[in-house]
């Protein structure tokens, strides 16, 4: 039983530890893009494909 508690407080600690990475990270700017915004105006007038109209075929005498 008292494997469950250390194993318990091992895995805890390893979350804080991602945890407080991630925040770091995420402050220093890690995951910013700066690529995107550039590019972006290059697609932004891309043409849209209609779709085709549907027509109604009627049988002829």
């Amino acid at each position: 039983m008292s494997v469950i508690y250390i194993l318990l407080t091992i895995s805890i600690i390893v979350a804080v530890g991602f945890f407080i990475a991630f925040i770091i990270a995420v402050k220093k700017g890690q995951f910013d893009d700066s690529y995107t915004p550039s590019v972006r105006m290059l697609f932004e007038d891309e043409l849209i494909k209609e779709k085709p109209k549907k027509t109604i075929l009627t049988k002829k005498d």
